[in-house]
């Protein structure tokens, strides 16, 4: 039984030492302690502050970007509209330009038929009174050819003159 009861030296002794552990502790240990984890709190604190800080400018840049984007979707809208009236600008004025020239082509080229036209019948006309004038000499050859038939023409054509 002697083991189980503790002497009162050992527990004096370890009492003793216990409480100078104690005072040494906080005296010069506790203190620092208690600074390492207020120093950092603190520190911890700061970086959820600037995590937060970081996390409101992400969604600021966000909402940024987006109104950014829209401005750009406006743009390109009011951009390609601009494009497609220039086009529609230009191939009006095509069709106008285009219309225009197969109309004056058209006019030249119902002048230039015109033109040729009357050249032709000018050409047949003067063909046409060459071979009546051939055709005239060669009955009038023929007719005057013979002495009898010249003057039957003559006597033809004294009958139809009238004297005055």
């Amino acid at each position: 039984m002697e083991l189980l009861v503790p002497e009162i030296g050992l527990v004096v002794f370890q009492t003793i030492a216990f409480l100078l552990l104690m005072f040494i502790l906080a005296k010069f240990a506790w203190k620092p302690v208690l600074a390492a984890i207020k120093e950092r709190e603190q520190t911890i604190d700061e970086a959820l502050n600037k995590a937060e800080l970081a996390k409101q400018e992400m969604v600021r840049l966000a909402a940024q970007n987006e109104e950014s984007m829209k401005e750009a979707r406006a743009e390109r809208d009011l951009i390609l509209k601009e494009a497609k009236n220039l086009k529609d600008t230009i191939v009006n004025e095509a069709r106008v330009q285009a219309q225009t020239e197969g109309a004056k082509l058209i006019e030249k080229a119902k002048i230039e038929i015109e033109n040729q036209k009357k050249a032709a019948l000018a050409e047949l006309k003067n063909q046409v009174s060459s071979l009546s004038l051939d055709i005239a000499e060669r009955v009038l050859r023929s007719q005057l050819a013979d002495q009898a038939k010249q003057q039957d023409l003559v006597a033809a054509l004294l009958k139809d003159v009238e004297l005055n």
